[in-house]
């Protein structure tokens, strides 16, 4: 590990996982009209868990071996689907208004690492210039 991922913590770990989630849920409202579609979703204090004690990288595709490797971050062994409260007749579970509020949060919770992390690079910055 070194000095400035121990600064930065497990907040890039944290910002590459939801940057996944946003993609999965975007994928369920986009499949929302699919029958048979299962919506997805990540268990993110697994994931965390996983990527904070150095989990192996499981690859399920060769398309994921990238990714996995460029970012050393993959929520595959946390995925999980949800169970509906409506079950549709073409076995979709996709329900928008689960879907858009989980979207919205997700996307709050984005941000806020996003922030926390520019704010954290503005500071390596100020040192690095001697403000």
């Amino acid at each position: 590990m070194t000095i400035i991922d121990s600064y930065l913590g497990n907040h890039a770990s944290a910002l590459t996982l939801r940057n996944q989630r946003l993609e999965l849920i975007s994928q369920n409202i986009a499949n929302a009209t699919t029958p048979n579609y299962r919506a997805r979703d990540i268990d993110f204090a697994k994931a965390m868990s996983d990527a904070i004690q150095g989990a192996p990288v499981r690859v399920t595709d060769d398309g994921h071996q990238a990714q996995a490797n460029g970012s050393g971050v993959t929520a595959i062994g946390s995925l999980v689907y949800r169970t509906p409260l409506n079950p549709s007749l073409d076995n979709n579970t996709v329900e928008m208004g689960v879907e858009q509020a989980a979207f919205g949060k997700a996307a709050a919770e984005y941000q806020a690492s996003l922030q926390f992390l520019e704010s954290r690079i503005s500071g390596l910055r100020k040192a690095f210039r001697g403000d």
